[in-house]
């Protein structure tokens, strides 16, 4: 709904070394490359933005979270298509495979009620291999109707099991407290970190499966097992991101941790840039990434 950030970064000012550079806050134009990206794309090689204007949205009359689940990837995959290029009016649209919505509901805790919702969804077909879709419906009241209802039209014949928004609140209340279990988790002795990429619909199983793989049987040799899970966040009508969480416990020596983490990090890099991924969807490059960027 309220776009990337170079969609609302609008213009501003940038100091160059050879003086400042003004861009104007022109809606759209045709003419050339977009100076605007330009700048957002050095990473500050190109200078430093010192004054920003931004695109904004009104604060919403209405917004709701609701999770759905379904009993396969194949049927959650295709309902998020079908939603994406039927236009449905979402403002988030997030859909995890099996191994992260299995990861999600446990670290949810109350285990008395997802134990009975668990039960639920195998009656209704989801059992075993589920996959959770958790989406967002934004705007004025008539506008969020119009939306739910089409939703769950589009759906259900996928085999998507409507829960309502019990879950989604719960999604929503903790959206910005979950990378805070990254202190906890190394706090016990592991370690985690992400790898997002892009790919075109065609490509999406096989991009994700290539990184999953690499990074669940990388550290074999160290008799140390990886525990992978992955979620589409980001739509569009001709693909979508893939983003992946990966845990690993550390080493006795930080040497030795960054060594596993540098193989992770590398081996499923390459893979991405060699199996028709971009080397970063929404992060950034960095010093990370920069090797890839020519591939």
């Amino acid at each position: 709904r309220y776009g990337r950030i170079e969609q609302m970064f609008a213009g501003g000012s940038i100091e160059t070394p050879k003086g400042r550079l003004d861009i104007p806050t022109i809606p759209a134009s045709s003419a050339g490359p977009d100076v605007r990206e330009m700048i957002l794309g050095s990473e500050g090689r190109m200078g430093v933005i010192s004054e920003v204007k931004v695109r904004v949205t009104p604060l919403p009359t209405q917004e709701d979270f609701y999770v759905l689940f379904f009993p396969s990837w194949e049927q959650a995959k295709a309902a998020a298509r079908h939603l994406v290029q039927s236009k449905v009016q979402l403002s988030m649209l997030r859909l995890s495979n099996a191994i992260e919505t299995t990861t999600q509901l446990a670290l949810a805790g109350h285990p008395g009620q997802i134990t009975l919702l668990e039960k639920y969804l195998a009656w209704r077909g989801a059992g075993e291999g589920k996959c959770m879709m958790t989406l967002g419906i934004t705007g004025l009241p008539d506008q969020c109707r119009s939306a739910h209802r089409l939703m769950k039209r589009l759906t259900r014949p996928l085999g998507g099991v409507y829960t309502g928004n019990f879950l989604g609140k719960k999604w929503a209340q903790k959206r910005f407290t979950m990378p805070y279990l990254r202190e906890a988790l190394w706090e016990k002795g592991y370690v985690v970190d992400t790898l997002e990429t892009s790919t075109d619909w065609s490509n999406v199983n096989h991009l994700l499966n290539t990184m999953e793989d690499n990074l669940r049987t990388g550290l074999a040799d160290k008799g140390e097992k990886v525990h992978v899970f992955t979620h589409l966040s980001h739509f569009y009508s001709q693909g979508s991101s893939i983003y992946t969480t990966y845990v690993f416990r550390a080493a006795d020596s930080y040497e030795e941790t960054l060594a596993r983490w540098h193989k992770l990090k590398t081996t499923t890099s390459e893979l991405i840039v060699n199996n028709g991924g971009t080397i970063s969807h929404q992060h950034g490059v960095g010093k990370d990434h920069a090797p890839y960027l020519p591939t």
